[in-house]
């Protein structure tokens, strides 16, 4: 189903444990629904899916900003929850230039330190941002490694 403001109205809520719902036309209620970005980082808004917990597309949403805004609201709620992205805006400093390293930084969401495994986990997306995953998993965004002050571009291109 792919639902626009002048088709069928999308219809989300939460159930008793906090989980989404989506009822859809025929009045069926799929559990365990779960918003998905198409693209993350580009187009944060544009393009989600809802799946179900198989990974099954129920529907998708073409501009986040075309729902009603409660509606918008539990999505961008749940999105949240769902995905973890610090960025990344001074590299403090790096035990050491060959890997695995532990880098330390400042984010939006304050101080930490990860592990880098490899060169190869810093991946280059549309210039000039950066991502980088860390040894457990979680990405790190650079929005624009030129943004960043001297001494963090120069610890940079070192791993670049």
């Amino acid at each position: 189903m792919n639902v626009s403001p002048t088709e069928y109205p999308l219809q989300l809520r939460r159930n008793a444990f906090g989980r989404l719902e989506l009822v859809g036309p025929d009045g069926e209620i799929h559990g365990g629904v779960v918003p998905v970005r198409a693209f993350p980082i580009t187009a944060a808004d544009d393009g989600i899916a809802l799946v179900d917990p198989y990974g099954n597309e129920l529907a998708w949403i073409e501009r986040l900003a075309d729902l009603p805004e409660a509606t918008c609201g539990l999505l961008a709620d749940e999105l949240a929850q769902r995905e973890f992205m610090p960025v990344i805006t001074r590299i403090i400093g790096v035990a050491s230039f060959a890997t695995p390293s532990t880098w330390q930084v400042e984010t939006d969401r304050g101080p930490t330190s990860f592990v880098l495994k490899g060169e190869e986990d810093i991946r280059r997306l549309t210039p000039p941002a950066l991502l980088i995953a860390d040894s457990h998993g979680i990405h790190f965004l650079i929005r624009d490694r030129n943004a960043l002050d001297q001494q963090s571009r120069r610890i940079l291109d070192r791993f670049l």
